[in-house]
């Protein structure tokens, strides 16, 4: 479903700021894979999800999802295929627009527009149906302005939105990571019940470890632009913390730097 081959990137070369952040990062994702990616700081997390969002252009190698070279494809080119939910709840919706015209738009990602009439009423019994599955209430406020919404309601609506188009790949950048405990943990739920329903392919940047080896079928730790561990099926199952830790730094020869994630 995903191929990325040996793929770099360096944020403004030739200056005093240079940061090599892919440094010949190489991943081949099968159709359902669900893999989360932990990593310290800087290893270059959220820049491979950027790359193949197409955010920032790659300075070399190639991204092919679902057979398509999607390496030079400008970011809106891109969006048909792919879901994505950020770390920041106010940036995957639009915050002065109602949860049904939210809705709305997802569900027209890639498609072409008209003049027709904006929202059917099978619509809007679609929109009902779904939104009942995140069990939050929000079926009875499709006209309430996500404005409105805690910042918990607007993830899990994000992630409905993200996914009502069913994508050929889900981005999750730490998207539980500005929740409390509570929230997080119920938007977790969330998003292994949809990605397990729609049979999703799921690429998941995670700071909490435990959370890292408890869901998904692979688990991928970067350092410094590449993948140095890479592990899936029982092995992944029966791995703990401490042992996360001892391959890092048996990989890395380094400790592991990352207060977030140490202290999650």
């Amino acid at each position: 479903m995903l191929s990325i081959s040996n793929v770099y990137k360096t944020f403004n070369p030739g200056t005093i700021n240079e940061k090599r952040a892919l440094n010949g990062m190489n991943l081949e994702l099968r159709p359902t894979d669900f893999v989360t990616i932990i990593g310290g700081n800087g290893a270059g997390k959220s820049t491979i999800l950027n790359m193949i969002a197409g955010v920032y252009p790659i300075d070399s190698g190639s991204i092919v999802l679902d057979g398509i070279d999607i390496s030079t494809k400008p970011e809106h080119e891109r969006a048909k295929f792919l879901g994505r939910v950020f770390q920041d709840p106010m940036r995957g919706t639009a915050a002065d627009m109602e949860i049904e015209e939210n809705l709305a738009l997802a569900y027209r990602r890639g498609r072409k527009r008209g003049l027709s009439w904006g929202i059917t009423k099978a619509e809007k019994h679609n929109y009902v149906e779904a939104l009942q599955t995140l069990d939050l209430g929000l079926e009875t406020r499709l006209t309430s302005k996500v404005g409105l919404l805690s910042g918990g309601q607007r993830q899990a609506l994000t992630l409905l939105m993200a996914t009502l188009q069913k994508p050929k790949l889900l981005l999750l950048d730490e998207h539980t990571a500005a929740l409390d405990p509570k929230t997080a943990s119920k938007v977790l739920e969330l998003t292994e019940k949809i990605i397990n329903e729609n049979q999703l392919t799921a690429l998941m940047v995670t700071h909490n470890m435990k959370d890292a080896i408890r869901l998904g079928n692979r688990l991928i730790m970067m350092h410094e632009g590449r993948i140095i561990y890479d592990i899936s099926g029982e092995e992944k199952k029966n791995l703990h913390v401490k042992d996360l830790l001892e391959k890092f730094e048996m990989a890395s020869g380094g400790e592991f730097a990352n207060d977030r994630m140490m202290l999650a």
